[in-house]
This record gives C-alpha cells, structure tokens and sequence, in this order.
C-alpha cells in the first residue's frame, strides 16, 4: 500500500485519531453513567432547570447527563467540545404513545409466567431513566455519537429473565433498530434469531412478505414462543420455526434462492457480535439471490473500521517517514503502548490474553493483505476505505 497525501489530507487524516479518542472517551463516560445510575436524572431535577432557564426537557436533560459525567461546560475546551459534538445530538425525549401503538405492545400479551430458570415478565422503565434507544449515528467525519433516550413517563416492556438477568427485552431499542428491516424486507423472508418473536410478527403482518422462517437452536426459546407467543399471531400460518444453529443451517441446509431477505439477529450488542456478524458474512456467497440484513450493524461496522484505520495510519506514517518529517522518531518509542490502547478502544482484550491478541493481529493482517498494492492520493480515499460500503466488503474476508 502507498499512501502519498499532500499536507492538508495527512492533516485531515490525522485527525480522524482524534475523533476515534473522543468516541472511546464518550463512550465510557455513557456506560459508567448507564450502569451505576441511569436513573439519577429526575423529573424535579428537570423542572428546576426548565423553569429557571427557560430552555426544553432535552436541553435540561443534556445539562445534567453532562454534570453527571464530570464535563466542564465552562473553563474546559475539550469537554465544551464533547458536549456541543456528542452529548447535545446524543439525547432524545421520546413519546410514549408512539411505543404504546406499536402493535406488537398492543396486541402481544405477555403473561408473568416461570418455569425452570427461566421467567416471562415485564420490566419498566422509569420516568427519565436514561437508556440506548438506537444504533449509533455516523457522522461524516466518523464521530459515534450513541442515541440515548428518555420517556418523561414509566413505560413497561416484555423481558424474559434466565436465573434474575435479563436475557431478552423488546425495548424502544429493539424497535428502532429493526424498524428499517421490518420495512424493507418482502417476500420471503429468514430470520437467524428468535428472541420474543418481534420481529417475526412485525413482518409477519406484512401483505408483501409471504412466508418467515425462524432458525433457533435454543428450545426453551423455541417452547417459550410456541406455548405463549406465537398463539397471538393473527397470521401465524407465515411462520416456519427450525431447530438448529444459525451457522449450521446457513452452511449445509439453505438452498439459494428459497429467501428473498435473510435478517441476523443473534448478539445482545456490538461486543459480542462481531464475530458472529463476521462468520456469517462469509457464508453469504452460498446464497446470492438472498439479501442479507444484520442488527445493529453500523454498530458492527465502526468495530472494523478502527481496525482498518490502524493499518491507514500505519501507512500514512511510513509515508510521513519518507518525507522526513522528525515526530515519526518520537512516535515510534510509543507504539506499543498506542497499539494496546487502540484494542482497548475498539473492545478487543488487552495484550495479556494471547489468544485475543492473536486474533487482533490476524485480523490486521488479513486487513493489510487487502489493501496490499492500493495506491491512495487523497483524503477522500481514505474516507473510502473507512466507508461502509468497504467495510461491508471487507467483513466477507475476515
């Protein structure tokens, strides 16, 4: 690979490391703040500042999420900037009503059942608690900037718990985030994931989709669906469920060209599913005339592209090198200390698990393997090779 940018693209390219810092360091401001105390923004809390300073819930909201994370909004320029960049985009107040139609919660009764480990219930959230409602937002200039919502009133929504831990939720953020594949899908479709069967009823009640097949391995899933869920269905004639892995069956038993669209759906989040997301893209070319959708994939996506970075901006320094420009020497006295941060960022485990580094390693080198021999001589290259389209491409190979 050789990169050969003029001044203002290394410039530019460059600075793309500073905005991957600043979506790790909002990142972890979001989870500390999302695990120890979502709920400790309060409707009085919000009035006071509405009142006083005549401003929306939402503008109160960002105020206090930012004081709760420690943010400087008067003397600091990076926190002003993480504020104005991040947190003011970040926050939404949602509606409750718009949930409470959504025909799943309207016509899907869920009863307060147990059996074994494993309990069928609903779960709440609280007036302003703070939650993810939706896949991160991708700006242009790769900031991740999570969606975090907030109801100004309490709002259940089903969960089955195995051993007290939720295991499986239809929350705002499982509507959302399959909202744009309920609407595309049509004709016949596959779904790799069960779950509370939300999506295979939304697209279900389609005219468009003829028929949906359900793989699932898991059969208290399966018997939990069946005896209490799928009863429910107006049109449950669509719905073929399949016992077996997800993997397995998209490898030795779907025949090409019996679907039309295939959805994934089987990670809890980012963290836990790119791998799954990563063994499943390799499998696509055995079903060309399938569609294929994933879950939170943009979510997925940025995984990758901090890897590819890594390898552009190891080029782009060889390149700088060559222009004898001095820093790349002080730089080089830190790299291994820049690299373990960078899998620290992206999730990856740190240097002390060799199987996990092993894995960063083969992953960065299949990556510099596939960009072998391009020549890039703009920053808009470099936003190419970052790009979903890319990315997407890429993930079939890794």
């Amino acid at each position: 690979m050789i990169i050969n940018l003029n001044q203002i693209d290394q410039d530019k390219s460059k600075k793309i490391a500073e905005i991957r810092d600043m979506n790790s360091e909002v990142v972890e401001m979001y989870a500390s703040y999302l695990t120890k105390n979502p709920c400790f923004i309060t409707k009085d809390l919000i009035n006071e500042i509405v009142n006083d300073c005549k401003v929306s819930e939402e503008y109160a909201y960002y105020v206090l999420l930012a004081a709760a994370c420690g943010l400087d909004l008067e003397n600091n320029k990076r926190d002003i900037q993480l504020a104005k960049s991040y947190f003011i985009p970040s926050i939404k107040k949602l509606d409750t009503k718009i949930y409470k139609e959504n025909s799943y919660y309207k016509n899907i009764k869920i009863p307060e059942v147990k059996f074994g480990d494993w309990e069928l219930k609903y779960e709440k959230y609280q007036p302003y608690e703070a939650f993810i409602y939706n896949d991160l937002e991708i700006d242009k200039d790769f900031r991740e900037i999570p969606r975090l919502g907030f109801f100004d009133e309490e709002i259940l929504f089903p969960a089955v718990l195995e051993s007290g831990i939720e295991w499986m939720t239809i929350t705002p953020n499982e509507i959302e985030t399959m909202q744009p594949v309920v609407e595309e899908v049509e004709g016949k479709v596959i779904t790799f994931g069960l779950g509370l069967g939300y999506f295979a009823y939304m697209v279900s009640e389609k005219e468009q989709v003829q028929c949906i097949t359900i793989v699932e391995k898991n059969e208290e899933v399966i018997r939990l669906f069946k005896n209490y869920i799928l009863p429910q269905f107006p049109h449950k004639e669509k719905v073929e469920i399949i016992s077996k892995d997800a993997f397995e069956y998209a490898e030795k038993y779907m025949v090409d060209g019996n679907y039309d669209y295939a959805f994934v759906d089987l990670w809890h989040n980012a963290s836990d599913g790119v791998d799954m997301y990563l063994n499943m893209k390799k499998l696509e070319f055995l079903n060309p005339n399938t569609k294929y959708l994933y879950w939170i994939e943009e979510s997925l996506l940025s995984n990758l592209r901090w890897y590819v970075y890594i390898v552009l901006l190891d080029g782009l320094k060889t390149e700088t090198k060559n222009n004898l420009l001095q820093e790349e020497q002080q730089e080089q006295e830190q790299e291994q200390q820049e690299q373990q941060e960078q899998q620290e960022n992206m999730g990856v485990c740190n240097n002390t698990d060799e199987s996990c580094q092993q894995e960063f390693e083969r992953k960065i080198n299949v990556i510099s393997s596939c960009l072998k021999g391009k020549n890039i001589h703009s920053f808009d290259e470099i936003t190419y090779y970052l790009g979903n389209s890319f990315l997407k491409k890429l993930a079939t190979k890794l």
